[in-house]
């Protein structure tokens, strides 16, 4: 058996409110709160790089566990790090002292975390000598918000902040089935234009190409509309296998969006959190709800948990596990 043992989430300090978002971009406030469904975000500081944010999850995880019991690190956060082409996984070994540990990098865009917990799983199932694997990253996405760009609206929710979780062997938490979805019809809706080898960082082009853009955002639309809820409710369903679902951590959407999943799956709204005081971190959305939902007593031993999300490519990913016990630790930078 393959289970959760621990998790943890560490914020920022830094916040931006639906009052300040109305400013940057001339929406009404009430419409970002209420309909875009984002109250408050989490942003971090210019100092406060993605794998900084990975490695206090981590230590937060790591607390009372022997570093040279880690066998293997995956590096779940953004490809928007510290530097290009780089190994961010590999620093984040060496930096928490995991000398018996290998590690790569692994990027599903935001559903890297339940697609990373797959890997892992079979994984360890393949190879017994991988006793202890963990799993960590950190976003600052929020930096490729354009609140100029009215295509880019849908991503004006992108915050910032650091995941970790640590699977072990016989651990309570079992990490059960899962199922992904990925369709590359949407592969070119969502880019950076500048920066690859198309429009090289050494090139031309203007501060606009290096934000996250959407070149076809009614095409784009069109698509998602007939496609998403489905694949959602798809690998939903698929990764609980007939069972009853207890509680759904689910990546951050538009208010609509998310109580339509919930609809669509015959959960009440106290089966989910949604995350209007937080923002969309990217792949540590899933385990900032299940986190939250520990805190609130939402969970009971034997409840059948999913986390749920969905990756610009497209990639939709859902990820089932039977909580047991208490794994999560809430780290807040203090202001």
């Amino acid at each position: 058996m393959i289970g959760l043992s621990k998790s943890a989430v560490w914020l920022p300090a830094g916040r931006e409110d639906a009052d300040y978002v109305a400013q940057q971009t001339g929406i009404p406030a009430s419409v970002i709160s209420e309909k875009m469904g984002l109250r408050s975000k989490c942003r971090a500081r210019a100092d406060q790089q993605p794998s900084f944010m990975a490695i206090e999850a981590a230590k937060a995880v790591l607390k009372q566990v022997d570093p040279g019991s880690i066998d293997m690190l995956i590096w779940t956060g953004s490809e928007y790090k510290d530097h290009p082409v780089w190994s961010a996984g590999i620093y984040v070994q060496h930096q928490l002292g995991l000398t018996n540990a290998w590690a790569f990098d692994l990027a599903a865009r935001c559903s890297s975390n339940v697609v990373a917990l797959r890997v892992a799983k079979d994984m360890m199932m393949a190879r017994p000598e991988l006793k202890r694997v963990l799993l960590c990253g950190g976003h600052r996405t929020g930096d490729l918000v354009n609140y100029q760009d009215a295509n880019a609206r849908f991503m004006y929710n992108l915050a910032d902040g650091g995941s970790a979780m640590l699977l072990e062997r016989d651990a309570g938490n079992e990490i059960l089935d899962s199922a992904v979805i990925t369709d590359g019809s949407f592969s070119l809706d969502v880019i950076i234009p500048a920066g690859g080898t198309q429009k090289p960082m050494r090139g031309s082009f203007t501060s606009d190409d290096t934000y996250l853009t959407v070149p076809d955002v009614a095409g784009m639309r069109d698509r998602l509309g007939d496609r998403s809820i489905k694949n959602f409710i798809r690998v939903i369903n698929d990764a609980a296998k007939g069972r009853a679902i207890d509680y759904l951590a689910l990546v951050h959407l538009k208010r609509s969006a998310h109580d339509m999943i919930l609809d669509s799956l015959n959960l009440n709204q106290s089966q989910s959190t949604y995350l209007d005081e937080y923002g969309h971190f990217g792949a540590p959305d899933q385990v900032l709800s299940m986190g939250l939902a520990e805190q609130a007593g939402l969970l009971k031993p034997g409840s059948l948990v999913v986390l749920a999300s969905a990756g610009i490519g497209y990639t939709w990913s859902a990820v089932a596990l039977e909580w047991q016990s208490k794994t999560f630790s809430l780290v807040k930078e203090q202001p």
